[in-house]
């Protein structure tokens, strides 16, 4: 540690200094090649004599001037090469011719004529090899030090005992440099842990600057959503990027990389703590039983999958439209089983498309599940708006589809998962997930009157950060590309949650569900997308480029809202939801056309669809659906091919 102090001190002299030292350093090699000049000549060793001091005058007064003339102070000697070779050879080779005529020709009293031979060439020695050692220990130093000052600096926030594990862990790292902590305990504020300074959060935009960091770290594993959301705010205003550790028991464990740091989650932007999941809850349609989900290979489906393993069911069938959808989650789920040691629990990805009766009625006549998750949808809102009849099929029919052969094969359970766009729709995927809830809810009560088994019920929540229709990653990667983030509109405020928080939910929600039941997931408060996509740039350590920061680093660009895309959503179609068991989950009432009535205008909307007569499709499905007041004019793009002076809305 001192030696690299000193090392470090030395590099960073004044130039002039430098110089000294290096004249003075030749000056010794000069005293030292004259001794040895002399030992070699009387072969033993002598001490140093008036002899010695004349020789050793004679070498400094011709080596030096020499040495200077020919620049050997001007190089840089960690830099010295071969032409830095060259030259010492020239000086050397002069200062030989002249220290030779004055010691070996002429001759000095008291000084042997082999003297004035062997200083010279054992000069050329030390001379050669002091640039070597100087090129090779300060050059390759410099380099290092160089190169650590290039990398990102960071600061860590928290002391405690995460906070000291992963500086520990990055204390070596080749990708960064540790310049301290930060803690919130004020009686730790000036002290040293392990060589690294621990400093007030408060002071954190003035250490930025002074410190030059680039980034910094949360090794709070245990810090509740809501204060981490508050150190977010706190860390957001000094313009430094986020990283989150990785769990704890992968520090103890000392498998902590820099690789294995995470960005920022997201999630911490919602600023409320998830409430711990009921297990009994989650267990009890799962556990030891046979279990199907739709749509497994999305956000949603993908989730709940995940979560229905940890409740260990006997059988899980992934049925997945897309197959490399399929392919993905089945290969992770089979990893995660493997992990986990669930040899008892068995995997059946399958392809099938839920409007196929007779691939879903063969599915569910084989393996008889006690519980369906039906997650299997459109949720694109302007791709099913410029592909409305595909869009009502899939999510409509395929529900009714799927829920009737449920009901024929004994399903105990079966849940729909829902949206909040469900609610007062603008468009039509909205439309049909609120027509799904109101084919389901339909069923239910014809169940109830003819003392069926099947059990159905829906679940309506907003966005889930990450899913792949999310803005979060949309985002990310627009600042990752460094811009522009593109917002369909300013005012846009939408509700979010994380998609393990609403699969745990959905399926707690399924568990009290007695029949019909709409529920509604509380999403806390709703987010304006504007405010979203500045914390993300923030928070990446980057400025929002805009009027008030002409020289900011990522522009937010306003498009325009999407066809059928709506300013604010709700989740509640009355105002009247009703608490549960569970803190997070309400029950809506919400009315409904009973089956008789809705099966006939199912059967009218059928052949709209088939015709894919889109102004009619709208026109039925005002019908259907109470509150659905599509904006904008019919945007189908066959309907636009084939009608290209007609896209009136009716």
């Amino acid at each position: 540690m001192k030696t690299d102090y000193l090392t470090n001190l030395l590099l960073m002299l004044p130039r002039p200094v430098k110089r000294a030292l290096a004249l003075g350093a030749d000056a010794f090699i000069c005293a030292i090649t004259v001794w040895m000049a002399f030992n070699l000549r009387l072969e033993a060793w002598t001490s140093w004599s008036h002899a010695h001091f004349i020789a050793f005058v004679g070498a400094v007064a011709f080596a030096l001037p020499v040495f200077i003339v020919f620049g050997l102070y001007r190089a840089i000697f960690r830099y010295a090469g071969l032409p830095a070779l060259t030259t010492v050879l020239k000086a050397v080779a002069l200062h030989a011719v002249l220290y030779c005529f004055a010691f070996a020709v002429i001759g000095v009293p008291g000084v042997p004529r082999t003297v004035g031979v062997l200083q010279p060439l054992l000069l050329l020695l030390g001379i050669t090899l002091s640039r070597a050692f100087v090129r090779y220990w300060l050059g390759g130093i410099y380099l290092g030090i160089v190169h650590r000052e290039r990398l990102p600096r960071v600061l860590i926030y928290g002391a405690g005992s995460a906070g000291r594990q992963l500086a520990a862990a990055l204390k070596t790292s080749p990708e960064l440099v540790v310049v301290g902590l930060l803690d919130d305990d004020d009686r730790l504020h000036g002290q040293v842990l392990n060589g690294l300074k621990i400093y007030d959060p408060a002071a954190i935009a003035a250490l930025v600057a002074k410190l030059r960091v680039t980034q910094v770290f949360l090794a709070l594993p245990s810090a509740s959503r809501g204060r981490r959301n508050e150190i977010l705010e706190l860390v957001r205003s000094a313009h430094v990027q986020v990283r989150t550790l990785p769990g704890v028991l992968e520090l103890a464990q000392g498998k902590v990389q820099v690789s294995d740091l995470k960005e920022l989650d997201i999630e911490d932007l919602l600023g409320r703590n998830p409430v711990p999941p009921n297990q009994l809850m989650l267990a009890k349609n799962i556990t030891g039983k046979v279990v199907m989900v739709t749509g497994a290979g999305g956000s949603i489906g993908s989730e709940l999958c995940r979560q229905i393993l940890k409740a260990r069911p006997a059988v899980l069938l992934l049925v997945e439209l897309t197959e490399f959808a399929l392919y993905a989650v089945e290969h992770e789920l089979q990893s995660l089983v493997s992990d986990a040691c669930m040899g008892d629990v068995r995997l059946l990805p399958l392809l099938a498309n839920v409007r196929d009766a007779s691939r879903m009625e063969e599915i569910l006549r084989t393996w008889k599940p006690h519980t369906v998750y039906h997650a299997a949808a459109y949720k694109h809102v302007p791709l099913v708006e410029h592909n409305p009849a595909e869009g009502i099929k899939n999510n409509v029919l395929g529900t009714l589809n799927t829920a009737q052969l449920a009901a024929t094969h004994g399903v105990r359970d079966f849940v729909l998962i829902s949206t909040d766009k469900a609610v007062r729709p603008t468009n039509v995927m909205g439309t049909s997930k609120r027509l799904a809830e109101m084919v389901l809810q339909a069923q239910a009560l014809a169940m109830s009157e003819v003392g069926g088994k099947t059990c159905f019920s829906m679940v309506r929540f907003g966005n889930v950060l990450g899913s792949s229709g999310s803005v979060v990653p949309l985002f990310r990667k627009q600042i990752k590309d460094g811009g522009p983030i593109t917002l369909t509109d300013e005012r846009i405020t939408r509700y979010f949650m994380t998609i393990p928080e609403a699969a745990q939910l959905v399926i707690q929600a399924g568990a009290m569900a007695s029949g019909g039941d709409v529920f509604v997931l509380d999403m806390g408060e709703p987010v304006k997308i504007i405010d979203l996509a500045k914390r993300m740039v923030e928070l990446s350590g980057l400025t929002v480029r805009d009027d008030a920061n002409l020289n900011g680093d990522i522009e937010i660009q306003v498009t325009g809202l999407r066809p059928g895309e709506k300013l604010y959503e709700e989740l509640l179609i009355g105002d009247n939801p009703l608490p549960t068991s569970h803190a997070r989950i309400m029950k809506a009432h919400e009315d409904f056309l009973p089956w008789g009535e809705l099966q006939s205008k199912l059967a009218a909307l059928g052949l709209a669809l088939d015709a894919n007569d889109v102004p009619l499709i709208r026109t039925l499905l005002k019908g259907l659906v109470p509150g659905y007041q599509p904006e904008g004019d019919v945007v189908d793009w066959v309907h636009l091919a084939n009608n290209p002076t007609n896209t009136t809305s009716p």
